[in-house]
């Protein structure tokens, strides 16, 4: 479907073909619809399918149709930083024709960063797009004014819940007025989340699609490996074809760096991105492995959400995610927009029953694949028997990157 059939006019049109876009996606096709009638809305889909257009264009257009303006018109809250500052790149886009201004309010840098921050927030904006707790610490200087805001987004809400923004979640919400249209955007529903929106949100309309579900363009794959053989296995996956875009996941922030240098080491252009990171670098590794001058990405979870990459060629999951639903986020970094994508997950011994609980939830089996000849044989799969955390120890299982 056309994006002017389902009520997207010009000029915020406009900005939706210089984008590049030309048909809505399903979340787009039933959601946009309901925002432009002013309702409230719980949305439910996988990641990848373009949420994010599906709240801005009609809110976008629901601003530029307005005759009286706020401070700030739409308050969008997200939980990280990345997110904030993609969608504010997306605004200045989409909202080209229109003059949406917009501004990313998010932890980090420093005071300068904040002073800029400031003296936006007082001056107004259309859009805010926000973390959490630094839209808290603004609101606590008792200098930004909610009182006019008419749409309350929530981006990625069950994320929000698992990183604990419930209680600055609620404190924020009490600053916004109690008419105003509210939103929420979410790729899993758990309880929690019908919870919240059972709190926040009025008569809400309720779009369910592909619940946690990966997308039928990626082709999922597990190899049985101990974690001595996963620097063999990753060797051979890059010798074997010539990838540009790569993002490799660990569970543990501690092991990124590690991971990074030895993917490195075997001349492999990799880079490490994690919370660690100053925002500075962590926005010029992401810029440089967008302009593919890093071919692997090296990341904790804080890339598997709302970071919208093209053409990302693989994922591995050098571990498995200990909830299953991050490994749908994690993989649906690849095979986006219909495109094509691979992804493969390392399973050692104590990732079995957590990998099965993974496969419980998509609904299907992921192909067991055998290990190179050259790296020799794995574990048996056996996701009933728990194992205990191995603790080191000796062995060809243990070796790893420049260890002999």
């Amino acid at each position: 479907m056309k994006f002017k059939e389902v009520g997207i006019h010009p000029p915020v049109l406009d900005g939706v073909d210089a984008m590049g876009f030309e048909n809505t996606t399903p979340i787009q096709e039933k959601a946009i619809p309901i925002v432009l009638q002013n309702k409230d809305l719980i949305a439910c889909a996988q990641t990848g399918t373009g949420k994010t257009a599906a709240f801005l264009l009609p809110t976008m257009q629901q601003i530029n149709d307005q005759t009286d303006h706020g401070n700030i018109d739409a308050l969008v809250v997200v939980p990280t930083r990345e997110l904030s500052v993609q969608i504010d790149q997306q605004i200045q886009g989409l909202g080209y024709f229109v003059e949406t201004s917009s501004l990313a309010v998010y932890g980090g840098g420093d005071g300068a960063n904040w002073d800029v921050q400031k003296k936006a927030l007082i001056k107004g904006a259309n859009i805010i797009i926000a973390t959490p707790g630094r839209l808290i610490a603004h609101i606590n200087q008792e200098y930004v004014d909610l009182s006019k805001v008419k749409h309350f987004i929530l981006d990625e809400a069950d994320r929000m819940l698992d990183m604990g923004f419930y209680d600055d979640l609620m404190k924020i919400i009490k600053h916004i007025p109690k008419d105003c249209q509210r939103l929420m955007f979410s790729a899993t529903m758990p309880p929690k989340i019908r919870k919240l929106a059972k709190e926040i949100l009025k008569d809400p309309e309720e779009i369910n699609i592909a619940i946690s579900k990966p997308s039928e363009n990626i082709l999922q794959g597990a190899f049985m490996i101990y974690d001595g053989q996963k620097p063999d296995l990753i060797k051979h996956i890059f010798s074997a074809k010539k990838m540009d875009s790569v993002i490799v996941f660990l569970s543990r922030k501690s092991e990124v760096d590690k991971i990074a240098r030895e993917i490195s080491s075997l001349g492999i252009n990799a880079a490490p991105i994690h919370s660690g990171l100053e925002q500075a670098k962590r926005e010029s590794v992401l810029q440089d492995f967008i302009n593919k001058k890093i071919n692997v990405l090296v990341a904790t979870d804080v890339m598997s959400r709302g970071i919208d990459i093209k053409e990302i060629d693989m994922v591995i999951n050098y571990n498995v995610p200990g909830d299953p639903a991050d490994y749908v986020h994690r993989i649906g970094r690849t095979g986006r927009a219909d495109a094509n994508g691979v992804a493969f997950t390392f399973v050692n011994q104590e990732d079995m029953y957590n990998f099965s609980n993974i496969e419980t939830l998509i609904g299907k089996e992921v192909q067991k694949i055998k290990l190179p000849e050259h790296i020799g044989e794995g574990p048996a799969y056996d996701p009933k028997k728990t194992y205990k955390p191995s603790r080191g120890g000796g062995g060809r299982n243990s070796r790893r990157f420049g260890k002999k």
